[in-house]
């Protein structure tokens, strides 16, 4: 296999060897449906439990590697990364449908998360500290937990493996790495560059394959001390109770219903900025999305004749053509769900403002115009997690009352809010009830170098991405010594 190929038949990746699958899948792209992206190994539990068994027999050696070994690896990952982002920015674009802009930047911020997670690696906490005892000295040092599972999702599929792979390689664990079956070669090309940089055989392993099959095997294997998990709430709770009854160590990450809050001396070009690229960038399939757009009063009707207009300029089309600014969505079973959605909208009396079409383009893909709706707090259209192109407004009667719809929600991700008054700035980031703040910014837009993460039905664990993901992915050990 060459340095910078690209897969046609993309395969396992189990204990630093290259194998078949069981059966075999496909992956199409969703700009022009007639193109195949490649083909890929599918594995079988028994597939999976020898990937399993690989990492287990593997970790030790890496867990007591040399941080600056640690650390050279993953540099080196994320300098191919970097090198390469243009490539794999074009596979990206072509499997998930992002627009080659978005795909690109998403390549950068994988390469870069690797180089911030090789420094790291040579970062470790640890304490030293007096004991309340004469003559005891206490220390405390964190210790990688060991095996790690990462079920990754398929609307950012090389970001969100980098942010979960890099840390638990940094802190010493071995990984089985499960991406989502829509995006198979994205990560077969991750893995790709990850097996050529020095790791021990078994260390890193690629499982591809359903989720009742590989990602269930993970789940209950008791020999995977902790998954991380990014997709649907109700995977997620499944996930969490069979994980939890055998006291393995989980992180979810499951979605949210993000408000962006618009108050009335809000600058409301920038308002519809934000709203605009919060809610419709990326295809709104962005677990950040902007998809209440909560309006105070005074400023409703203008905020929605605006974003109305700025909506029918918006270029929708093939993910890798230069004008396109919103690609497809991601396959015909998401598009039947959001159309889904506008017919409930529809059904149960919101507002339709505009959009919600299927659209015809040269190439056959699956393509629909951003739909906009103004609903209330009841409508299902307002209260459930639409994964798509498709947000609502719901006005509000003041600063309190807006507040208040921003926080009715089950979800608690993300919450934006669009103002000039410090003193409204200030106390919504406090009492948003949400995991992360924006203010005059989009909901969807994160560094990479900080803690991402919710509160309520959105996250479960501790945090990911920056030094805050040493907590799931290490363990702390306290030790005694008498001087």
């Amino acid at each position: 296999m060459k340095f910078g190929e690209l897969p046609q038949n993309a395969r396992q990746y189990i204990n630093g060897r290259w194998d078949t699958g069981v059966t075999t899948g496909i992956s199409h792209n969703p700009s022009d449906t007639r193109e195949v992206v490649a083909e890929y190994a599918r594995a079988d539990r028994s597939q999976t439990e020898l990937a399993i068994r690989a990492a287990a027999e593997a970790q030790p050696q890496w867990g007591y590697s040399t941080p600056q070994r640690r650390a050279d690896v993953l540099d080196q990952i994320g300098s191919e990364i970097l090198a390469r982002k243009a490539e794999l920015g074009l596979l990206l674009a072509r499997e998930e449908g992002k627009t080659l802009p978005e795909a690109v930047a998403e390549v950068a911020r994988a390469g870069q998360i690797f180089k911030f997670f090789a420094g790291e690696a040579l970062r470790t906490p640890g304490e030293s500290m007096a004991s309340v005892r004469p003559g005891v000295h206490v220390d405390v040092s964190r210790e990688p937990v060991g095996v790690v599972g990462i079920i990754a999702p398929w609307n950012f599929p090389l970001a969100i493996p980098a942010w979960k792979i890099a840390p638990a390689l940094a802190y010493g664990n071995s990984v089985i790495f499960k991406p989502a079956e829509l995006v198979p070669a994205c990560g077969w090309a991750l893995a790709e560059i990850i097996s050529r940089a020095a790791l021990p055989a078994g260390v890193f392993n690629l499982v591809m394959g359903s989720g009742r099959e590989v990602g269930q095997t993970l789940v209950d294997s008791p020999r995977v001390q902790a998954i991380s998990f990014t997709g649907s709430a109700a995977t997620g709770e499944r996930i969490l109770q069979s994980a939890a009854a055998r006291r393995a160590k989980v992180q979810l990450e499951m979605g949210g219903k993000n408000p962006l809050v618009v108050l009335a001396d809000a600058d409301l070009e920038q308002a519809v900025d934000c709203a605009l690229q919060g809610a419709y960038f990326s295809t709104g399939q962005r677990c950040t999305a902007s998809s209440r757009l909560i309006v105070e009063a005074s400023v409703h009707d203008a905020f929605v004749a605006r974003l109305r207009q700025r909506m029918a300029s918006l270029k929708v089309g093939h993910a890798v053509d230069r004008d396109t600014q919103i690609g497809p969505v991601v396959d015909q079973s998401q598009l039947d769900e959001n159309l889904a959605w506008i017919a409930i909208a529809k059904a149960e009396g919101a507002e339709h403002v505009v959009g919600g079409d299927l659209l015809k383009r040269p190439t056959p893909g699956h393509y629909m115009s951003p739909a906009l709706f103004l609903a209330k707090p009841e409508h299902r259209v307002a209260r459930e997690e639409v994964f798509g192109p498709i947000a609502c407004v719901l006005r509000a009667d003041n600063y309190e009352h807006a507040l208040a719809l921003a926080n009715d929600t089950p979800f608690g991700l993300c919450a934006g809010i669009c103002t000039t008054s410090l003193k409204h700035a200030m106390h919504f980031k406090r009492h948003a009830e949400v995991g992360m703040t924006m203010v005059n910014l989009p909901t969807a837009g994160v560094d990479y170098h900080v803690p991402f993460g919710g509160r309520k039905g959105s996250s479960y664990g501790p945090r990911e991405q920056g030094r805050y993901a040493a907590e799931f992915y290490t363990t702390v050990k306290t030790g005694y010594m008498l001087a």
